[in-house]
């Protein structure tokens, strides 16, 4: 008989979910509660949803206190939303590296409209948040046509440092492994922000 999924309680909404669902927490060793985003940390855990409101919420009301039973330090709502922000953000930059490292970027946005009309070779786009609105309609109305997901994150200078180049607007990830890990990435947090990480495919994420 399959084991059940162990399920925890967020200290925001008080929804009772499985532990992969959750955004895990724990005390560092000077006392302070820091996100435990591949939820690997040792420890006692503590436990939110996945979204910002949450997160507010169990700050606000002291929740992390009363889970690990003591005083804790670091606990704002707005130390933890950054903390989460900044970690979720240096996944994405991680997979980023890792994919232009292996080759496998595009970079430009004509060169990455260019390349998603190629049936199959791209299977992610990736625009700056800080892009102009001509450049964005152009290569979201490519990704739609083409059924690429396409999401804005980071600014120009911040997504061509991870390439080792100037500024650079939209980036595309060729078809295969970095794709389903930076989807993932990219849809945790948009969904932390409520909408950080637009998907132009569904608005939703």
């Amino acid at each position: 008989m399959a084991r059940s999924e162990p399920r925890r309680t967020c200290l925001g909404c008080r929804a009772e979910r499985g532990k992969d669902e959750l955004l895990r927490y724990v005390l560092d060793p000077e006392g302070a509660v820091v996100p435990d985003i591949l939820a690997k940390l040792p420890g006692r855990g503590a436990y939110t949803c996945f979204c910002r409101e949450c997160v507010e919420k169990a700050a606000t009301r002291k929740q992390f206190a009363r889970a690990f039973k003591g005083e804790v330090r670091g606990a704002t709502s707005r130390d933890l939303v950054n903390m989460v922000v900044s970690r979720l953000e240096e996944r994405i930059a991680s997979y980023l590296a890792l994919a232009n490292k292996a080759g496998k970027i595009v970079s430009g946005s004509d060169m990455v409209m260019e390349a998603m009309r190629k049936k199959n070779k791209i299977g992610l786009a990736i625009i700056a948040g800080d892009v102009s609105a001509e450049i964005g309609d152009k290569v979201t109305g490519v990704a739609a046509r083409e059924g690429i997901p396409c999401f804005r994150i980071l600014d120009k200078d911040r997504i061509g440092g991870l390439l080792g180049k100037g500024l650079r607007s939209v980036v595309a990830i060729e078809a295969g492994g970095f794709v389903p890990p930076l989807v993932k990435e990219l849809q945790r947090y948009g969904n932390f922000l409520d909408g950080g990480a637009v998907d132009e495919q569904d608005p939703r994420v």
